[in-house]
């Protein structure tokens, strides 16, 4: 049973695929994916009750896929192309299905553990990836090995532990961490009350009030962050930007941060 916010977040990234038939038939096929939901709840068991981290589910990966249409999409209205559009291989809609299983899937490797979570999510994610690939696209060999390979290259790429080079995988990597508001530290802060080392991470996304990703004044993409306390800074300066400075789509990225009521600080 899929939870009122799951819902709510697929109930957006379906709006804002209105014009983009691929995509919509994409991630309707994914929404309705039984195994994939297992996959993203049990992933997300581990991460909250057995290791004590953050929500790695399906309510933080649905989160992820609709910040990477939102960037994708700022990118294409300021006339930026997307890696393969760039090198002529792919069109701007299959730089968007590779984000969205990239998005969908980049966690998955949580229902095995923290380490090296990212690599084991790729390996888990390929069998769905490849039966998605052919409902979309069952004519088009084409497709589905540009993105299959575009959007393992962003699943593993995700946590800045490996070099990338497409844009595509920049804004997972980015679009993974702008989800570090408040809702992702609630479960934990409620469940896990012994303090251990990592809880910095719990304790600052819950001083996170509002993530904002909108048109910039002199980037394409403006990431606007708006904080209840001083210890939201460590989440932005230890996760966010650690990620965004490994991203192919930096120089696309204007970075503002600061506490409810006083003047935001400017990162890029």
């Amino acid at each position: 049973m899929k939870s009122v916010k799951e819902i709510s977040i697929e109930s957006k990234i379906l709006k804002r695929l209105e014009n983009n038939p691929n995509c919509l038939k994409l991630v309707n096929y994914l929404f309705a994916d039984e195994e994939l939901q297992e996959m993203q709840e049990y992933a997300n068991n581990v991460s909250i009750k057995r290791l004590g981290f953050n929500d790695h589910g399906p309510v933080h990966m649905r989160q992820v896929v609709g910040n990477a249409i939102k960037m994708l999409n700022l990118l294409q209205d300021a006339g930026v192309k997307t890696s393969l559009e760039e090198e002529e291989i792919g069109t701007f809609e299959d730089s968007m299905c590779a984000v969205i299983l990239a998005g969908i899937m980049h966690d998955l490797g949580m229902m095995i553990g923290r380490q090296g979570h990212e690599d084991m999510s790729a390996m888990l994610a390929q069998p769905i990836i490849e039966r998605a690939l052919m409902h979309v696209f069952p004519d088009d060999l084409h497709k589905r090995v540009i993105i299959k390979s575009l959007a393992t290259e962003a699943i593993i790429g995700h946590m800045s532990s490996r070099k990338i080079h497409s844009i595509e995988a920049g804004i997972i990597l980015i679009a993974d961490g702008c989800d570090m508001t408040k809702g992702r530290a609630r479960i934990p802060l409620s469940i896990n009350k012994t303090p251990k080392v990592g809880d910095i991470h719990k304790y600052s996304a819950n001083a996170i009030n509002r993530i904002g990703i909108h048109h910039g004044t002199r980037k394409p993409i403006q990431i606007d962050i708006e904080m209840s306390g001083d210890v939201g800074f460590f989440q932005i300066e230890e996760v966010l930007l650690t990620k965004i400075d490994s991203s192919p789509a930096k120089k696309y990225v204007e970075l503002y941060a600061g506490v409810e009521g006083q003047e935001r600080k400017c990162y890029l």
